[in-house]
């Protein structure tokens, strides 16, 4: 790596988490993506990528929800398809202190690229893992909120809540992704977790798939 002996250096998550002799088996992992740095709080000189490779899990296929979330025969399923992408920033912004900001821009600009759909809020945004575990089909938003998630196969129906907070569909893990390619060919998801000085971007495509 070019680190000469007498040069210091930290080794961290890129959630920015020191790895250490204390921590070393709970965040050294598989998969796992790490950075080499002078400090926690350095600086990336460019960005950084990493590919995201999973298997759906047989829920994607028998407990999608898809009758749900194409709603009743003889509707339009395509307000259900944006409530769907709006649900995702009501969750994240449930646990504003202040304010709570959902924006809905509908993007045809030709110069911009290609038309989109884009939903902006401010809530607490999401590590580089927690995107990569929105992309995995299994993992539910109920079962997500570490770095490191488990298979829910014992899943319980969620008490009455309000409805934007507690679809099955959604817990499922599975609403979103439906919702982007019912409503257009990729996802291009952009974050920076609230005590982050990072910006993570996950872009999923019909092509790649």
């Amino acid at each position: 790596f070019g680190v000469t002996t007498d040069e210091n250096f930290v080794i961290t998550t890129t959630s920015r988490k020191e790895i250490t002799e204390g921590n070393f088996s709970e965040l050294v992992q598989d998969g796992v993506t790490l950075y080499l740095l002078q400090s926690v709080d350095q600086m990336l000189p460019s960005a950084t990528k990493e590919r995201i490779d999973f298997l759906p899990h047989y829920d994607t296929l028998v407990k999608s929800g898809m009758y749900e979330y194409y709603a009743s025969e003889g509707q339009n399923p395509l307000p259900f398809a944006l409530a769907e992408l709006i649900d995702n920033s009501l969750s994240a912004t449930s646990r504003n202190t202040g304010v709570r900001s959902i924006q809905i821009k509908l993007l045809f600009d030709d110069s911009q690229g290609k038309p989109a759909v884009a939903v902006m809020d401010n809530g607490r945004g999401m590590t580089s893992k927690q995107l990569n575990n929105w992309a995995v089909y299994r993992l539910s938003k109920f079962t997500r909120q570490g770095d490191f998630e488990s298979d829910h196969s014992g899943y319980v129906r969620p008490l009455p809540v309000p409805r934007s907070l507690n679809s099955d569909i959604s817990y499922f893990g599975v609403g979103g992704k439906q919702a982007v390619f019912f409503v257009g060919q990729s996802a291009r998801m952009i974050s920076r977790p609230a005590d982050s000085q990072d910006v993570h971007e996950l872009v999923l495509s019909k092509e790649d798939f």
